[in-house]
């Protein structure tokens, strides 16, 4: 790593608690293949269509809603604004493949739940997307970070695209979101955030 970039990661973990901790994606060259299929994959910007196979689905679903809300209500307090923030998680997490869990832990380190957070290093919203994205693969409109799916879906995608550059290594492809490949903290941070917002249906 670079003195750069090792004085920007430095610098995140030094931050004061409640601070946006992280953010730091290394920009990167993009094939173009590559980059026309993130572009595809953030254009529908449509609101959230949740739907489910059969009743049963929708029921765990609605069971997964009540227990996330109660652990969110501390942070996100207003019932409507915390509900339409746990569903666009749900949608976008599995609209990218990944493990909604895993994505709520990577936003409580990322950003503490905060809409507006910008991190020391420029990242923005939620999941922390650095601006160079939506240049590189959206409409170039920077402040469209602070858009609630506009910044899930960025976020979904780009840990996606890590994971695939990754083969699948968790580890590495959070480093990589977070600008620190190969460093454990950050990952071991997010993984640890994961498992307080996993969630095992009882059925009930």
């Amino acid at each position: 790593m670079g003195l750069h970039r090792r004085a920007v990661v430095l610098a995140a973990a030094a931050l004061p608690a409640g601070a946006a901790r992280a953010g730091g994606q290394v920009e990167e060259p993009l094939a173009d293949a590559v980059r026309g299929a993130l572009s595809a994959a953030v254009a529908d910007n449509g609101p959230p269509q949740l739907e489910f196979p059969s009743t049963q689905s929708r029921l765990a679903f609605l069971r997964w809603l009540g227990a996330m809300s109660q652990k969110l209500i501390r942070r996100k307090p207003d019932f409507q604004v915390r509900r339409e923030f746990l569903e666009t998680v749900w949608y976008e997490s599995h609209r990218a493949g990944l493990d909604t869990a895993l994505v709520l832990g990577l936003i409580e380190v990322e950003s503490g739940f905060r809409k507006y957070a910008i991190s020391s290093v420029g990242a923005r919203g939620y999941m922390q997307v650095m601006p160079f994205w939506v240049r590189s693969i959206g409409d170039g409109e920077p402040s469209r970070l602070f858009h609630l799916q506009t910044n899930l879906r960025f976020g979904c995608v780009i840990l996606r695209h890590y994971l695939d550059r990754e083969r699948g290594d968790l580890f590495l492809a959070l480093g990589r979101y977070n600008g620190s490949r190969g460093q454990a903290p950050y990952p071991n941070a997010v993984l640890g955030a994961r498992r307080r917002w996993e969630y095992k249906d009882t059925g009930a």
